[in-house]
């Protein structure tokens, strides 16, 4: 799971700007690319000579130290036609739906750097929000990079307490309340409160069903049927952890105390509250860019409507393919939905994939063509821009430590043909998995790290070596250990020598290996910013570490990772082993509905999609030495590996890349490249005539504060008529129409089947099973489908 809590920590202190920007001017978006197309429905690659690839987007295969692009235009060089659109397309609402690998993040930041570069956009009229720390600090060094320093690059947790702390005092009064690390504490204790027994892992689970609660904007009353509705499974009777999230709320409030989805609520709460405060953040940040966008909540969503207004400068990324944080809250149906909200959009496809080879990219397709659902409909088809590597690799094992045992193996014999230990990561769904290869690795002499621990420049041992190099920057001439080096990778080695850092890595694992892997990149980091800055001395690489330090930007540490597959999102590598690609394991045991089984097979995408060159997936027959074989491989892969039969899959709806353009008006002949289904008239509300974003408001076609002119005797009929329905069924009453549905039926009291038909909920399934008794219950019938005897 994403830690909000790592997302915010360490926010708080950091000041808002708030002088307006300048007017920005607009640039018009350059011509259509029109791609060639073979036989197989794949695009033709543009002339090598004309754009250099997008490049893989890991910063250790990236130039560390590169020189910033002398003019706008240069930042242009080297996207490939798709990318090169992103970039230069700063006018109105954009959509880049972007496979894995295609270099989104090169498109985005580029994009950023062009508009400010160009003068189009102010730096500090630009926010771009991401889901970790991790992936904004890469943003904002690479915008550092390009010559944009100065743009907000934030998760959305970051950026919200920012705005809460400067304009709590405003909008409130008084200072904002104390913002809780961990709400583990407060569970308990409000399970206390309410005598209800939990042990850890169950208080982990009731923590987790909280957020998921908050970030869909679901109060405690309302938390058995919304959790009902979402096909989730409590932990604990649904009405008991309702009385808990109730009670943890009443906690937080005598306790003056907030957590980190409060900071998204209240900052929610402010901005619709004080138009004063809502007007002064909107001419701070006029232009918007969010990246992994299948990742955002209903929440997250509300508070992105907010910061825009009526204002549609935003630029959206995200592959509805890698959606694997639903259980979080996170859905793709904003991203799905961006072209019915925003009619005008440019959608850019991107799917030419750098990272991995043939191989890689073959079997990624193969298992998004089995999916099934709305994701698998608008999935994106790779192609390929790399030359042919080795074929996947599947491996079957007797039990687990001997899978374990064989993966490190395997990886020993990679390490000592060359193969850097930083460029191999084991994969697996749980991290309950780790241990079991963390004594493999161990026992095979082979270095790792653990991914999700703690931050590279927070690490004691990289303080303290910084604080040591600032030292020598400034009194080196006093040192004797600086006496007979020169140049500054010498003078790095001889300072760390006296942290602990020696030529030859200690021998085993544990924290005394991974204090010298820690002193080890900072000397490599070094050694890579002289070879680019000639003449560098040790104060400017201190300055160096305390920029990246800032941004998050952490060199590259030796040794194999190990990681789940949900914190491996984001990442690649040269080889990845995926293990434990089981069934129970693979889709995980506790996946039972269609959507979850769904986002399983998505989770497995995104592992195959980390690899670059080499890719190995195992599984084991049973568990422990001497159990029962009864495992078998997962069904993922039927059709895909060697002798597991014929893969049903389909063709992608969206497989070649290119661009679509929005209708924005103004002739030009632009209206003819958007294809008939996606030019929508935008919802709007048939009172006030406001545009409607909200699916709830877009089913009554008002908004929710806008006078109802609703048949209160209509409504209670059909709500009679749907609790017997829902009994007769066995399903909850929701599943034949929402409240919503039959409010907006009460509203119209359609006359006939097409005016039903148009009321958002009533499908063509729908229509055919209830269609009769709705419309017999609109003309005044009595008794509609209430005998329970018939």
């Amino acid at each position: 799971m994403r830690s909000q809590e790592e997302n915010v920590r360490g926010a708080a202190t950091i000041p808002v700007a708030h002088s307006p920007p300048r007017d920005a001017r607009r640039v018009t978006p350059v011509a259509l690319v029109r791609l060639s197309v073979r036989a197989c429905g794949q695009p033709t690659h543009p002339s090598r000579e004309t754009w250099q690839h997008g490049g893989v987007t890991a910063a250790t295969h990236s130039t560390l130290f590169p020189q910033v692009p002398d003019s706008a235009d240069a930042v242009l060089d080297g996207l490939d036609p798709e990318q090169r659109e992103v970039a230069t397309a700063l006018r109105g609402p954009v959509c880049v739906l972007a496979g894995a690998g295609t270099g989104k993040t090169r498109a985005i930041t580029h994009r950023i750097a062009y508009g400010v570069r160009a003068g189009i956009l102010q730096p500090s009229s630009v926010l771009a929000v991401t889901f970790t720390n991790r992936a904004a600090g890469e943003m904002r060094g690479r915008l550092r990079q390009l010559g944009a320093a100065g743009v907000q690059a934030r998760t959305f947790h970051s950026a919200a307490l920012r705005q809460l702390q400067y304009f709590w005092p405003k909008a409130i009064g008084g200072s904002l309340p104390r913002l809780v690390d961990r709400k583990i504490q407060l569970v308990a204790d409000a399970a206390a409160a309410c005598r209800i027994r939990l042990d850890r892992g169950e208080l982990r689970d009731a923590a987790a069903e909280i957020e998921w609660s908050k970030v869909t904007q679901t109060v405690p009353a309302d938390y058995a049927l919304a959790a009902a509705k979402a096909g989730r499974e409590a932990p604990r009777d649904p009405a008991e952890i309702a009385q808990l999230y109730a009670a943890y709320e009443d906690l937080k409030r005598a306790r003056s105390v907030i957590d980190f989805e409060d900071v998204l609520l209240l900052t929610v709460a402010v901005l619709q509250d004080r138009q004063d405060v809502a007007d002064q953040v909107r001419a701070q940040y006029q232009h918007f860019v969010v990246d992994e966008y299948q990742d955002v909540s209903p929440l997250q969503q509300r508070l992105l409507e907010l910061w825009l207004g009526d204002r549609d400068d935003l630029c959206v990324v995200g592959d509805a393919s890698q959606t694997i944080y639903s259980f979080t809250g996170a859905t793709p149906d904003h991203l799905l939905d961006f072209r019915v909200r925003h009619p005008g959009a440019t959608v850019v496809k991107l799917v030419r994939d750098y990272r991995s080879t043939p191989q890689v990219v073959h079997l990624a397709n193969g298992l998004l063509g089995q999916a099934r659902g709305r994701a698998a409909d608008h999935r994106l088809e790779l192609v390929s821009q790399r030359a042919a590597g080795p074929e996947p690799v599947y491996a079957e094992y007797a039990d687990e430590p001997a899978e374990a045992e064989g993966a490190a193996r395997r990886i020993r014999e990679l390490i000592d043909s060359g193969v850097p230990a930083a460029e191999i990561a084991v994969l697996f769904r749980t991290n309950s998995q780790s241990e079991t290869y963390e004594q493999a690795l161990a026992d095979a002499g082979v270095p790792y790290q653990l991914r999700g621990a703690e931050r590279f420049f927070d690490r004691p041992e990289v303080r303290k070596a910084v604080s040591a190099l600032r030292a020598a920057a400034r009194f080196g001439g006093n040192d004797s250990l600086l006496d007979d080096v020169v140049d500054l990778p010498s003078q790095v080695r001889a300072v760390l020598s006296g942290e602990g850092w020696t030529t030859e890595p200690p021998a085993g694992s544990g924290a005394v290996r991974e204090r010298w892997e820690s002193l080890a990149a900072l000397v490599g980091l070094a050694q890579d910013f002289a070879a680019a800055r000639a003449g560098a001395t040790l104060s400017d690489l201190v300055v160096e570490l305390d920029e990246r330090a800032g941004a998050q930007h952490a060199p590259t540490v030796q040794g194999v990772t190990l990681a789940s597959l949900h914190s491996a999102k984001g990442l690649e590598w040269d080889v990845v082993f995926l293990v434990g690609v089981a069934e129970g394991m693979m889709p995980i045991t506790y996946a039972k509905t269609d959507e979850q089984i769904e986002e399983e097979r998505r989770l497995l995408y995104v592992g195959v999609t980390r690899a670059r060159e080499r890719l190995h997936l195992s599984w084991a027959l049973a568990r422990s030495p001497g159990g029962r074989p009864s495992r078998r491989p997962s069904r993922f892969l039927k059709g895909l590996r060697p002798g597991s039969g014929t893969a049903g899959g389909r063709a992608a709806a969206g497989g070649t890349g290119g661009v679509e353009r929005g209708f924005r008006g103004g002739g030009g002949g632009t209206e003819a490249a958007v294809p008939r289904r996606t030019r929508r008239t935008p919802a709007r509300c048939r009172v006030c005539g406001r545009t409607l974003t909200d699916a709830g408001e877009m089913k009554l076609m008002r908004c929710e504060g806008c006078p109802s002119d609703m048949d209160e005797g209509v409504y209670e009929r059909l709500r009679e008529w749907r609790a017997v329905q829902a009994g007769r069924s066995g399903q909850p009453a929701f599943c034949v129409f929402t409240d919503k549905t039959l409010m907006a039926i009460a509203e119209s009291v359609p006359e006939d089947e097409r005016e039903l038909a148009r009321i958002p909920g009533v499908g063509a399934r729908k229509l055919n099973r209830y269609g009769a008794d709705v419309l017999a219950i609109c003309a005044g019938q009595e008794g509609v489908g209430l005998d329970e005897d018939d």
